[in-house]
């Protein structure tokens, strides 16, 4: 533990812990813009892993790699990694100095250096950021489509009170027909779009900047990770999609034989989900009291009896990393079943509830009408 040096830089973290959110599904890691986001990572590791491998030297890896760049910021990154290997650093130096990569990332490599296993860890953290960017598809492809519908019912319905609604309204005026209840709460609805229409809009664009300033806030994050959490199903899904991460990652640093505290300190700092921090800082705490970490965890609501139950046979047994590694395997299809699931549910309940919304407006307007059939009449 002290050749990690973890206290202090765990010390650093939480002073600093305010910078990071978007970094946020599954840190919600995946961050918007950056140059070397997850993806470039995934590249990076699994093309180093395959050089290195063959045998070429870490620094000629780096400048191969560096030739296959288009963007000259990624072209600077790696001439500069390679420029600090040239001039006598480690890779686990030139990986910390450079804000692109997390402690996770550079204290994984730093025990492949020193183990001599840093092919293997290269290729396991290419593993990693894989299966991360799987996950994060699986979300975008279970999401994506029903928000689509839901974004063009709702245009719809709003073509419906703002355009429809007003034409029947004057021709109930002009007749003089009593409006039943239900009619006079959807024209009520359209004249509030007609009038204040603007101002919904505003107030959704500015809640749109609020949450773009208030993100790297640490109560924003806490507020609406908790929030996620508790909406049926879908927080169970991204849950499920950070425990998987978690699994991953202690799988990936027991295997380089690194001790399970350190492990669950080091994971602590790359995932961004606050309902499995305040998990594992309650781990953390129990182990260092001198609990198992089995018991530890079952003082945890975030994990199941299953993984419980694994984690326990693991450590009785000595097969840590092998249990985690099944157990990551496990959550990743279960990640997939689950967003498969969700957008399958999502599709029908949208149209059906944006049905009756239609409905409800189209009865509305109708009822009138057979009075005004029979005044006439």
């Amino acid at each position: 533990m002290n050749g990690f040096k973890l206290d202090q830089a765990i010390t650093n973290e939480r002073t600093s812990s305010d910078k990071d959110w978007l970094n946020n599904l599954l840190q919600k890691e995946i961050t918007i813009g950056n140059a070397f986001g997850n993806k470039k990572k995934e590249d990076f590791y699994a093309e180093l892993a395959v050089l290195l491998k063959a045998g070429i030297q870490l620094k000629d890896a780096i400048a191969l790699i560096q030739g296959n760049q288009k963007k000259e910021k990624q072209m600077m990154l790696f001439s500069e990694m390679g420029n600090a290997l040239v001039a006598g650093q480690s890779f686990f130096e030139v990986l910390k100095n450079k804000p692109e990569f997390s402690e996770y990332e550079y204290y994984s490599i730093k025990i492949g250096e020193e183990t001599g296993t840093l092919p293997r860890i290269v290729e396991e953290l290419g593993k990693f950021y894989e299966r991360k960017n799987e996950q994060r598809r699986s979300l975008m492809n279970a999401l994506t489509y029903p928000i689509i519908i839901l974004c063009t019912a709702i245009l719809v319905v709003v073509f419906m009170l703002r355009m429809v609604v007003p034409m029947f309204e004057d021709i109930f005026k002009q007749n003089g027909v009593e409006l039943p209840g239900i009619t006079k709460m959807i024209i009520s609805a359209s004249n509030f779009i007609r009038d204040y229409g603007w101002l919904v809009l505003l107030c959704v664009a500015l809640l749109i900047v609020l949450r773009k300033v208030f993100s790297k806030k640490e109560w924003f994050k806490t507020a609406n990770d908790r929030f996620i959490q508790k909406i049926p199903y879908i927080g169970n899904f991204v849950t499920s999609v950070y425990l998987a991460q978690f699994t991953q990652a202690v799988a990936l640093l027991t295997a380089s034989k690194v001790p399970m505290l350190n492990s669950i300190q080091l994971v602590k700092k790359m995932i961004d989900y606050h309902p499995l921090n305040e998990a594992l800082e309650n781990i953390e705490k129990d182990v260092t009291a001198g609990k198992s970490l089995n018991a530890s965890m079952a003082g945890n609501a975030i994990f199941d009896n299953k993984m419980i139950s694994l984690v326990k046979v693991a450590e009785e047994t000595n097969q840590t990393e092998y249990i985690f590694e099944r157990l990551s395997q496990q959550y990743a299809i279960e990640v997939q079943q689950k967003s498969k699931l969700l957008s399958t549910l999502m599709e029908p309940v949208i149209i059906i509830v944006i049905g009756v919304f239609v409905g409800v407006i189209l009865v509305s307007m109708y009822l009138p009408m057979f009075k005004l059939s029979s005044v006439v009449g």
